[in-house]
């Protein structure tokens, strides 16, 4: 079996054990158990950014007070799920939108059922390499705090973020990111 194959097929050992705990209550309770979507983020969650970054012109309101996304200083880029959060599971369709400052130390993430504000407190240390055709490529990580929440996500006020980062700075001026968030409770 190579890789791919194995990676797509792997179950965690906490889906094996609820699955099994589902069925044994399904032949004990037949009728009675239902599937339900996820509804809270887990203690800690992974999300991916990923995406050419746009312009934020009119940022929606997200209920959060550290942050103002129609001030001009924001840019936007899809999130993805990887693991520990509520709703969709695909990885190939986003679950919400990314907002962070390109010349600041705030950041956004709306995902279905909340909103949650950051501050970038370190990192960022890596070295641009050129990419060979009139870019460069920053590979490092960055510290952030969770300031608030909304929603679902209220109680990660005082949680915190490990990022690990891959930005591509094209020829062109856009910027490239691919970017997995290590998100955790307080």
């Amino acid at each position: 079996m190579d890789l791919a194959s194995f990676t797509h097929q792997k179950v965690t050992r906490k889906k094996a054990i609820t699955g099994g705990l589902v069925g044994l209550a399904a032949l004990a309770l037949p009728g009675q158990v239902r599937a339900q979507a996820k509804k809270q983020p887990d203690d800690s969650f992974v999300v991916l950014l990923k995406g050419i970054y746009q312009p934020v012109v009119h940022g929606p309101n997200l209920g959060l007070s550290t942050v103002d996304l129609s001030d001009g200083s924001y840019t936007t880029v899809k999130i993805y799920p990887v693991s520990g959060t509520p709703g969709v599971d695909d990885p190939n369709k986003p679950i919400g939108d990314f907002y962070g400052q390109a010349a600041g130390d705030l950041c956004a993430y709306h995902i279905a059922g909340g909103s949650f504000a950051m501050r970038f407190t370190g990192g960022g240390d890596g070295v641009p390499v050129d990419d060979g055709a009139g870019g460069s490529i920053l590979q490092t990580t960055w510290e952030l705090d969770v300031l608030e929440g909304t929603g679902i996500y209220r109680s990660l006020a005082g949680g915190h973020n490990h990022m690990v980062d891959r930005l591509h700075f094209l020829a062109s001026g856009d910027v490239d990111e691919y970017c997995f968030c290590f998100i955790t409770s307080p």
